[in-house]
């Protein structure tokens, strides 16, 4: 009998005793997410350093899966069955998250939060409120711009300056508050703050009253960040030194049970 498909080098076993075109075709789609959603097949071939034809005949498998469309001009776009995954995800993410920040709230006293990076925008995917009478309260599922919040500085860190300048040209830097940072530069020069810090800040930038610190999960699958928030009265520089160590060490005992679970 010849030999069945199964045998061929797509679906070839990888050395890391998975199915190899598998694990092409969820690196094609991280590629797409990491340009954009929208690339042509000779830029994955670049970056993949895949030949055109095996790349070509994965992505007509995901494009008849529904996880990539092709565009009119012949584009490749990640495709809309992606985003309930993604949603799933998020919310699974969120669930494994709350122990983490009960004890936020524990040892802080204020309100923790958890937020994702999706696209341009910060969606938070978890809250435990504070005890506290007078807390801030943040719905799950809302979604905000990254330039006037403490999680979106903490999220944006690390992201070269030229990709953090071409996301703000996208959304615009409207001002919720007379504090909101308004241009690229002061927004920059803020996150060199947060890297030179290792917290962020949002000191009345999002809502008048409220400060917000915040810290990225290092590691996280996708970019994560962990914050507390409470009124300005509490949440002051004194308690800022207190309550960023516990920051930090929650957000790297996370990390760490995302990675054993992904082992």
């Amino acid at each position: 009998m010849p030999p069945s498909s199964a045998n061929s080098t797509d679906s070839a076993k990888s050395a890391g005793g998975g199915v190899q075109s598998l694990e092409r075709a969820f690196d094609l789609l991280e590629r797409m997410a990491d340009a954009g959603g929208e690339v042509g097949l000779s830029e994955l071939s670049t970056s993949s350093g895949l030949p055109l034809p095996t790349i070509h005949r994965l992505m007509r498998t995901l494009v008849s899966c529904g996880y990539v469309r092709q565009q009119a001009n012949r584009r490749y776009a990640l495709g809309p069955r992606l985003i309930r995954l993604g949603e799933s995800a998020s919310r699974l993410l969120g669930t494994w998250a709350r122990p983490y920040l009960a004890r936020l709230v524990e040892e802080t006293g204020e309100t923790a939060n958890m937020a994702l990076l999706d696209g341009d925008e910060v969606v938070y995917v978890a809250q435990v409120p504070s005890k506290h009478s007078m807390r801030m309260f943040t719905e799950v599922g809302r979604r905000v711009l990254p330039h006037s919040t403490g999680v979106g500085k903490a999220l944006l860190a690390d992201v070269p300056d030229d990709e953090v300048r071409a996301l703000l040209s996208r959304t615009g830097m409207p001002a919720a508050t007379e504090k909101t940072i308004t241009t690229p530069d002061g927004f920059l020069a803020a996150l060199a703050d947060v890297r030179r810090l290792g917290y962020a800040i949002d000191d009345n930038e999002q809502e008048v009253g409220v400060r917000c610190l915040a810290v990225s999960v290092p590691g996280s699958p996708t970019a994560a960040a962990l914050s507390i928030s409470g009124p300005a009265g509490r949440v002051t520089e004194s308690a800022t030194e207190r309550i960023v160590p516990v920051l930090q060490q929650v957000a790297t005992e996370l990390s760490r049970s995302l990675a054993s679970a992904g082992s």
